[in-house]
């Protein structure tokens, strides 16, 4: 994705963008969550497609609790440096996730244009809601322009 932000060409950094966070949407709607899901773990191959390639921090969604950042009480915990909220050992705070997953700002801005839902923990509660009524999402390897018409 480096190499799309350097050349400088929007549409094609647009598309990656865009094909990223479905990534991330489709391994969610497949009951995997993806843990690092940091840029420089998915990669764009020749034809434009966008891989998630690191493994190590995989893990099934049921296995994940999602929660939203609470409010600090007070003064003192708006400014501490370490979180003032208890957290557990599953415990995932997609809040947080503005921070890492795209940093360079004009690519921040047209990722979010898309998938600011990846900063709610509803959207990741109700993929774990899907997923224990057993529905399975389609994942499908064509952007719809390109599909059959039904």
């Amino acid at each position: 994705m480096e190499e799309l932000r350097r050349d400088g060409d929007p549409e094609r950094l647009r598309a990656a963008l865009r094909d990223y966070g479905n990534a991330i949407k489709e391994l969610a709607g497949a009951g995997i969550f993806p843990g690092d899901m940091l840029l420089k773990n998915f990669g764009v191959t020749r034809h434009e497609r966008i891989v998630f390639y690191d493994y190590d921090e995989i893990q099934p969604m049921e296995e994940v609790s999602f929660r939203r950042i609470p409010p600090p009480r007070s003064y003192d915990e708006e400014l501490s440096a370490e979180p003032y909220w208890s957290v557990g050992p599953t415990d995932v705070f997609p809040e947080q996730f503005d921070r890492f997953l795209v940093s360079e700002p004009r690519a921040r801005d047209i990722f979010y244009e898309y998938h600011r839902d990846l900063l709610d923990p509803d959207f990741w509660s109700a993929k774990q809601a899907r997923l224990r009524a057993g529905i399975q999402e389609d994942v499908f390897p064509y952007p719809e322009e390109l599909r059959f018409p039904r």
